[in-house]
């Protein structure tokens, strides 16, 4: 990319001072700049386009600002292969975006890599996902704080500003996911996948101010995940406030 993510992100982001509610006896301060920024994939194993999209998506979930996750369709699947790790919840999600009015590339195809809840681009083109962060990454006005206090329990602190009412939902990932496909438009290849959704469920409501929380193991016991991310947004492909990995 022509600019590190990490400038884009500086340059982005606008919430300094930002306190956010004591959890367990500590009080957190919101960094100056650079709240991390929500990258969802939107791919298809029988896209033949995918792929590219795929690589990058790995690269970019090794920048820290950033919180990418992979969010497998299902409309591909009557191409002649049926995708292993796609679920029609992440269909659904991509249809609200497009139905609520995406800045940048809108509408429903594969590879689409949605900022944040408010910019589509083509999930391989590099320089358009920078100019997505830098303009509309980080920018929801809000701040998820997370704190470790003991095996599989995390505090949570919530704080910021809400134009209408929010969730906040964990999502449960696969790090590293590969496929070999065996039919269809990439058939015969080997495909490997970053932060693979495999659960999310709605956690609490939010409506602005400061809120805290405890997650405990229970809530983190998804079958075939290894980690775990908090996003605070609006429903129905609405922006995304806020996102952090636990």
């Amino acid at each position: 990319m022509h600019k590190p993510l990490l400038a884009l992100l500086a340059a982005a982001a606008g919430l300094a001072g930002l306190a956010l509610a004591p959890v367990s006896g500590t009080t957190t301060t919101a960094a100056a700049t650079g709240e991390p920024v929500l990258l969802e994939l939107f791919t298809s194993q029988g896209c033949s386009s995918c792929p590219p999209a795929d690589r990058l998506a790995a690269k970019l979930a090794d920048d820290p600002a950033l919180v990418v996750i992979s969010r497998p369709v299902t409309y591909w699947d009557r191409l002649g292969w049926k995708d292993t790790l796609a679920r029609e919840e992440n269909t659904a999600l991509q249809r609200a975006y497009a139905k609520a009015g995406l800045a940048g590339q809108n509408g429903v195809y594969t590879p689409q890599l949605v900022i944040d809840g408010r910019f589509g681009a083509v999930g391989s083109h590099q320089d358009a996902i920078a100019r997505g962060i830098a303009r509309h990454g980080g920018t929801g006005g809000a701040a998820l704080r997370v704190r470790a206090i003991g095996d599989k329990r995390f505090a949570v602190g919530i704080a910021g500003a809400a134009e209408r009412p929010a969730e906040l939902v964990l999502i449960a990932v696969r790090r590293r996911a590969e496929v070999a496909i065996g039919r269809g438009e990439n058939g015969g290849r080997a495909v490997e996948y970053v932060n693979v959704l495999k659960d999310e469920r709605r956690i609490a409501d939010w409506r602005g101010g400061k809120a805290s929380l405890v997650i405990g193991p229970d809530q983190l016991s998804s079958t075939d995940a290894d980690a775990h991310a908090l996003v605070l947004r609006e429903p129905g492909g609405g922006r995304v406030l806020a996102a952090r990995w636990l």
